[in-house]
């Protein structure tokens, strides 16, 4: 190991990687609570869904998602929030399904390029399993369904984001704006 790479993990992590096995000392850290995760999934959302038929063009839905500034668009069999969920439209597929491939936006009905059957969890699953889903499976947006199948939220990790913060507002909002950057960069260089 260089003696550069040596001396940032020491300003980084404190004594080096050897520290991680060390017991903590003192009342810098604070513990996570534990109980945060099997919270309901209702804490984390409070805004409606954008919900639309699968017929509905892509234009439609990128228009809606930016006037919302949301990441997704919830497609059911009806359009209605009574419909049973048939699919999920997000911002990645966006990309790599409409424009990556060359098509028409105003031309392209939902149907084409939302995926079909997405993952879902019920209104009263817990916290814990929103995060499971997004990290297994690669998730940014968790449809929320009610017993019936219907849509009732998505969970975006900005939900979850906000949840954190909200739960931990001094550790968070409290923080230096330069973070300590400037102490630690070289003066000499770009």
């Amino acid at each position: 190991m260089s003696s550069v790479r040596s001396d940032v993990d020491q300003s980084i992590f404190g004594r080096g990687e050897e520290s991680y096995f060390d017991e903590e000392t003192g009342d810098r850290r604070r513990v996570f609570d534990v109980r945060l995760l099997h919270e309901p999934v209702t804490v984390l959302s409070t805004r409606s869904p954008i919900i639309m038929p699968e017929s509905a063009t892509t234009s439609d839905a990128m228009r809606a998602m930016q006037a919302e500034h949301r990441g997704c668009v919830l497609v059911t069999d009806d359009g209605t929030p009574s419909g049973m969920l048939t699919g999920i439209f997000t911002e990645r597929d966006i990309l790599l399904r409409v424009i990556n491939r060359g098509r028409n936006p105003v031309e392209t009905p939902l149907s084409e390029v939302m995926s079909r059957n997405p993952e879902f969890l019920q209104c009263d699953a817990q916290v814990a399993w929103v995060l499971n889903m997004m990290s297994v499976g690669g998730f940014r947006h968790v449809p929320i369904v009610n017993l019936r199948g219907c849509p009732a939220g998505v969970i975006s990790v900005r939900d979850v984001v906000e949840f954190l913060v909200e739960a931990f507002p001094n550790e968070i909002l409290n923080l230096p704006p330069d973070f300590g950057m400037r102490e630690r960069l070289p003066r000499d260089g770009a």
